[in-house]
């Protein structure tokens, strides 16, 4: 996290469906201030993880280095 920005929140796959994510988030907004992120676009399962969770889309970027697309999203 740097500047309100959460910067990585990994899970291994056999943690998901768990809470964990849900957690770890909650933390990190609670308790470490996060109000926004970014997230691959092509990451269909993190996106809806992080929109299930209340962030909003604001935009995106351009292409990053390997030619991706980022979203940049909001809490609340």
């Amino acid at each position: 996290m740097a500047e309100g920005n959460l910067e990585m929140l990994f899970l291994h796959s056999d943690a998901f469906g768990k809470g964990l994510g849900r957690l770890c988030l909650e933390y990190a907004i609670n308790e470490m201030g996060v109000e926004k992120l970014d997230v691959n676009e092509l990451n269909e399962q993190a996106l809806g993880f992080y929109l299930h969770c209340g962030f909003k889309v604001i935009g995106r970027s351009e292409l990053d280095p390997q030619a991706n697309l980022f979203l940049f999203c909001i809490w609340h």
